[in-house]
């Protein structure tokens, strides 16, 4: 046993699909053989004793008939008793009560000895098969017994023909079941290969290749492969930006660094003896390390990507009146305006997610704006959700770059981006926080004359 379990251990799935379908199918084709053939042996057996007894019963009665006179002469005349025994190789004898043969018909076995049982038994003679039945008969004064031997060799040669029948039908049976099981096990395995070289297809190359299966079934395999396309494309997709993700970070970060590593090396050459130098150098590498560590923690944030907290709840208008003072002593130019629209109740949305988002928006818009920035914030409810527009008067975004602004580090105009500062992260942090607790934001803006906000964020009940 433990044998086979090894070797099934090693073998392939088709191999397994296939031994064990035709394993199933001859073993219950042998279970119907089986009662198949018991049901016909006894019930043909049964047919042999009938006829054995009815040949006995026939003869009893024809000699009763004939009364105790009876001749040879008249036994010989009834030919249609004496065909039926001879057709059925049967043998038939009178005994007297002393057990003496007086009579016999026909001569294909030897005699039985004689018993007082009245029922057909089984024996052997001459290896020989036979059923005998033994009857007492009373003619007059005659006393006697009468024997009927009928061999069983028609009986054995149909039930040999008949296990020989099911032997090959079996032997068929097998080979048919492993070729139909070969066939539907490779015909089933077929989408399961092409899934398993996919996967060392990815396993090996990654994705530089598109993934494609062909399966279109709707059945199990087919939801399996469905789901491992969707998957894949996911992963496709999630690798490809983490790719530019690293790039864009390097990138990012290599400029403070550079900035930070020339203005080192300026000063270790001779700028250290320059007090100008050194307090520019000073502020701009301070400067620099500030930005990068900004940048760090928004990735941080990005990063961790924490799961919602169902109880969290903020207040719109006083999270929204705390982001305008302190950004107004951060940006005193700036002109930041707040209008309500009705009652507006608890936001489902933490107080320190909501700054982050309304502080990010309002910075860039002063910050990309060439004059006084003048920013209208209004909030108001429509059915389960506050409805807050943020609207400025900034340099604007063209349209075809709108659909990337939510995109890390993505720059619509590089050298202004750089020269304003920034890290390009705000609004990608904006967006994953709104996700995050099922809000959604759009945006439209025309260059040089402003872009707004809408934000709908679930309200709290």
């Amino acid at each position: 046993m433990n044998k086979l379990k090894g070797y099934l251990r090693h073998q392939s799935l088709q191999t397994k699909w296939m031994l064990t379908s035709s394993i199933v199918i001859f073993i219950s084709y042998t279970i119907i053989c089986v009662v198949v053939y018991l049901f016909l042996h006894t019930w043909l057996l049964n047919d042999e004793e009938s006829k054995v007894v009815r040949t006995s019963k026939d003869i009893i009665s024809f000699l009763e008939s004939q009364g105790p006179n009876i001749t040879i002469q008249q036994i010989q005349q009834n030919t249609g008793l004496l065909k039926s025994i001879a057709d059925r190789d049967e043998t038939v004898r009178l005994f007297n009560v002393d057990g003496i043969e007086i009579l016999r018909i026909n001569h294909t076995s030897e005699a039985v000895p004689l018993t007082a049982m009245q029922e057909v038994i089984e024996t052997t003679i001459d290896k020989q098969d036979v059923l005998v039945i033994n009857e007492p008969l009373q003619l007059g004064f005659f006393q006697g017994y009468i024997q009927v031997i009928h061999p069983l060799t028609s009986f054995q040669s149909l039930m040999h023909y008949l296990l020989t029948a099911m032997l090959i039908a079996g032997i068929g049976a097998l080979v048919l079941s492993g070729s139909i099981g070969y066939y539907l096990a490779n015909y089933l395995m077929k989408p399961l290969r092409e899934l398993r070289a996919s996967m060392k297809k990815v396993m090996d190359q990654g994705f530089n290749e598109p993934i494609q299966l062909t399966y279109t079934s709707h059945d199990e395999i087919g939801d399996l492969l469905k789901m491992y396309n969707a998957m894949m494309n996911e992963l496709q997709i999630s690798f490809t930006k983490q790719q530019q993700f690293v790039a864009d970070a390097s990138h990012e970060l290599r400029t403070p660094i550079q900035a930070i590593e020339g203005h080192l090396s300026l000063l270790k050459r001779w700028g250290k003896n320059d007090p100008a130098i050194l307090e520019e150098s000073i502020d701009t590498s301070l400067s620099e390390i500030a930005r990068m560590r900004k940048m760090i923690e928004e990735l941080l944030e990005l990063a961790r990507r924490e799961e919602k907290d169902h109880a969290s709840e903020a207040n719109a208008l006083v999270v929204l009146q705390a982001v305008i003072d302190e950004l107004k002593l951060v940006h005193p130019q700036a002109r930041i305006l707040l209008s309500k629209h009705g009652e507006i109740g608890p936001l489902f949305i933490t107080e320190n997610a909501l700054s982050q988002i309304v502080r990010n928006i309002i910075e860039n818009a002063i910050r990309y704006c060439e004059k006084i920035p003048e920013i209208q914030i209004s909030i108001s409810v429509a059915g389960n959700y506050a409805c807050l527009e943020i609207a400025d008067n900034g340099i604007g975004i063209a349209q075809d770059n709108i659909p990337f602004i939510f995109d890390r580090f993505y720059r619509v105009d590089e050298a202004r981006n750089r020269q304003i500062g920034g890290t390009g992260l705000g609004l990608s942090i904006s967006k994953m926080l709104l996700e995050k607790y099922n809000a959604t934001v759009e945006v439209k803006s025309e260059v040089n004359i402003g872009t707004v906000f809408f934000l709908k964020i679930p309200l709290k009940y």
